[in-house]
């Protein structure tokens, strides 16, 4: 749902924007899939400025096998079906504000690098206080509780974004974020749509 409010949110935005305005600025909207020691999605609102500076503020979710699990921990017979989202997970969540610098890596402007670094108030949720219980394998063996806390992240993440036209782009984005409780790294691969970046010039026709 919050990545169909993006998409129509920014095709709206396209439709309204002057052609001066364009020549200069770029809106968008990005999504991800993310993969490293967690995985998960990241979802952001993009403005590129001057083709030059650029400004991101979204969210980040995150999720891994929970490291505290006994070794013998089941699921039970309503966990598999459920293709584990009935499964505990340790969980990242972020909140996020980033800035960086936009360099064109080719003359069209089809490849570009973007290169950002921010902050992000992450809420972290890991299962805990595990406990065995006495049951049959259609059930987990053992209950738990959740620990909540929130803390303050360092995120980088550098990215080669590929805006194949003005309104539809692919990108590839390492991405690391450090707090004094939890890191995550890895690798991101997603999709860009809005207004991306100027219209290309025609070139002059040849008159023989």
């Amino acid at each position: 749902m919050k990545q169909i409010v993006f998409t129509l949110f920014f095709i709206l935005c396209i439709n309204l924007v002057n052609a001066q305005w364009s020549e200069n600025n770029a809106i968008y909207h990005s999504s991800e899939l993310s993969m490293g020691n967690y995985l998960g999605v990241d979802l952001n609102a993009n403005y590129v400025l001057r083709e030059k500076y650029s400004f991101k503020i979204g969210y980040s979710g995150f999720i891994r096998k929970p490291h505290s699990a006994p070794e013998n921990y089941n699921s039970g017979f309503f966990g598999a079906i459920a293709f584990g989202l009935a499964n505990p997970y340790d969980q990242l969540g972020n909140l996020q504000l980033l800035a960086g610098r936009i360099y064109s890596l080719n003359k069209k402007g089809t490849i570009r690098a973007n290169l950002s670094l921010g902050i992000g108030y992450t809420a972290i949720k890991e299962p805990t206080n595990w406990q065995p219980v006495e049951g049959s394998f259609i059930t987990q063996n053992y209950s738990f509780d959740y620990d909540r806390y929130h803390t303050f992240s360092l995120i980088i993440n550098p990215k080669i974004e590929f805006p194949f036209t003005r309104f539809y782009g692919l990108s590839l984005s390492p991405l690391v974020q450090v707090n004094k409780d939890r890191v995550y790294y890895g690798i991101g691969i997603g999709q860009m749509i809005g207004l991306l970046r100027k219209k290309t010039k025609d070139k002059p026709e040849v008159v023989n």
